[in-house]
């Protein structure tokens, strides 16, 4: 990366840039590779955070799906967590994992899970478990729930007749589109020696020809997981490895600190074959000491997240683009990578993050408002779809963190807690599920790459000509929201 004009003397945010269109012989979007390349196996350079609210089994299976990497929080419990990557592992690559309600669900208890929007929908079916093609009564599209009454059974709603793909033909999502389209559902199942394994829609299988997966060595979908510095590290990172995490994030909010560095060390002398991501930190003095003790990967961000207060609270952090634009630099020499953490609002910082020389981004709060991130959805009185979202150094997350110790103990966690306990994060009516997001991001950042004539992440690192900007020449570049 390269500055339109003189070196700055100032840290800078990712508003304070903007990118500069170089000659291309880039013409079309499709011909970019965004593969990471840090040794994740992720084929897009996104990374959801590992925020209680944020990520779960459900958007991790999701986000490999389609190429990027979820992060499970280090809250969950060691079982949860043990089983969360198990259930991520066990999710369909090639198709959707099937949302399956009972007849006697109501429509209420199935707005909690999706809203009432075109491209989703959920299969209809008694029994549970193993769900044979007989007990499936219909697929229902989310739309129809818009025109029903919340009390209305599934059962009375679907009708019969439901188009069905055996998952032999869906190896070619191409095919599957057209069979797809053909029929004119919303949504189809798929069934394998008569047995349901999940739905496709003709978006999804249109998804599939442009994404490809982040998968492990036997072909699972790839997911990660993150742990704490404190208490018996080695084991918790060894029973992560046992239940089959991809990447190991070792996480605490000063990552430049003695405790990080004995954990980090730790767990890499046990030799588990799994890129280490360590972090936040914002400096390359943190780089080096965090590369020795054993890291591939650095989390860079403190303060720029939507939840975070640590700025406000402590005067501590440091502008997201120039602390990215250092760390990256740092950890190139180093053979390390760098993930930016937090201060993403809008596809451009993605673009900017990956310029200043991250290989992925690291989201929260923006995939946070999806229909596949945890917690079940809600309606404010003007009827906008929101989900509740809460920062990890809250009062909510320390009283989850710390909810076994006893009272007292917990009540000292609890008076030095910071961020914000509550927020709603509403759902983008046009853009409510995870893949819609990501369709945005990545056509975005696709585009930044061809005006910058790259055609990989590595490409862009060389060739992204940066200039600075004032707060005016942010905004002029805003699309006006309303008429003349």
């Amino acid at each position: 990366m390269k500055f339109l004009s003189e070196q700055p003397d100032v840290d800078l945010t990712y508003s304070d840039v903007f990118l500069v269109p170089r000659r291309s012989g880039i013409s079309s979007r499709l011909e970019v590779d965004l593969s990471p390349q840090d040794g994740t196996g992720a084929t897009i350079p996104l990374v959801a955070a590992n925020m209680n609210s944020v990520t779960g089994p459900r958007l991790a299976a999701v986000l490999a799906r389609r190429g990027g990497l979820g992060i499970l929080p280090q809250d969950m419990p060691l079982q949860e967590l043990d089983a969360a990557i198990r259930a991520v592992k066990a999710q369909p690559v090639s198709w959707d994992t099937p949302l399956v309600l009972s007849p006697s669900a109501t429509v209420a208890d199935a707005l909690r899970l999706i809203p009432p929007v075109a491209g989703h929908g959920f299969v209809v079916a008694s029994g549970s478990g193993r769900i044979e093609v007989s007990d499936i009564l219909g697929v229902l599209p989310a739309t129809r729930l818009a025109r029903a009454l919340p009390d209305a059974q599934l059962g009375d709603l679907v009708h019969s007749g439901t188009p069905a793909l055996d998952a032999e033909d869906v190896s070619d999502a191409r095919a599957a589109f057209d069979v797809i389209t053909e029929t004119g559902a919303d949504l189809v199942t798929v069934v394998d020696h008569g047995h349901l394994v999940g739905t496709l829609s003709a978006r999804s299988a249109l998804r599939s020809t442009l994404y490809r997966p982040a998968v492990d060595t036997d072909g699972r979908l790839a997911v990660g997981a993150a742990i704490g510095i404190n208490g018996d590290v080695a084991a918790k990172a060894t029973a992560l490895a046992a239940a089959g995490v991809d990447v190991l994030v070792i996480d605490t909010a000063h990552g430049h600190q003695e405790g990080m560095l004995r954990a980090l060390a730790a767990v890499a002398a046990l030799d588990l074959g799994i890129p280490l991501v360590a972090g936040n930190i914002v400096t390359a003095d943190g780089v080096t000491d965090l590369v020795d003790a054993g890291a591939s990967i650095l989390k860079v961000g403190v303060g720029p997240g939507a939840m975070c207060t640590t700025r406000m609270m402590t005067a501590v952090g440091r502008p997201q683009f120039s602390a990215v634009l250092e760390t990256a630099e740092a950890a190139s020499a180093a053979g390390a990578h760098v993930w930016a953490d937090g201060g993403v609002r809008y596809p451009r910082d993605v673009a900017l993050a990956l310029a200043a020389g991250a290989a992925s981004v690291m989201i929260g709060s923006w995939f946070a408002g999806t229909v596949e991130a945890p917690g079940e959805l809600h309606t404010d009185p003007d009827g906008r779809v929101f989900k509740e979202s809460w920062g990890m150094a809250s009062t909510k997350a320390v009283q989850a963190r710390f909810g076994r110790l006893d009272a007292y103990e917990r009540a000292r966690k609890e008076l030095f807690a910071e961020g914000i306990s509550s927020s709603k994060i509403y759902l983008d009516p046009l853009r409510p599920g995870l893949e819609d997001l990501l369709d945005m991001i990545t056509s975005g950042v696709r585009s930044s790459f061809t005006y910058a004539g790259a055609a990989t992440v590595a490409q862009f690192h060389e060739r992204a000509l940066v200039g600075r900007q004032s707060a005016a020449g942010y905004e002029e570049g805003k699309a006006l929201p309303v008429s003349w």
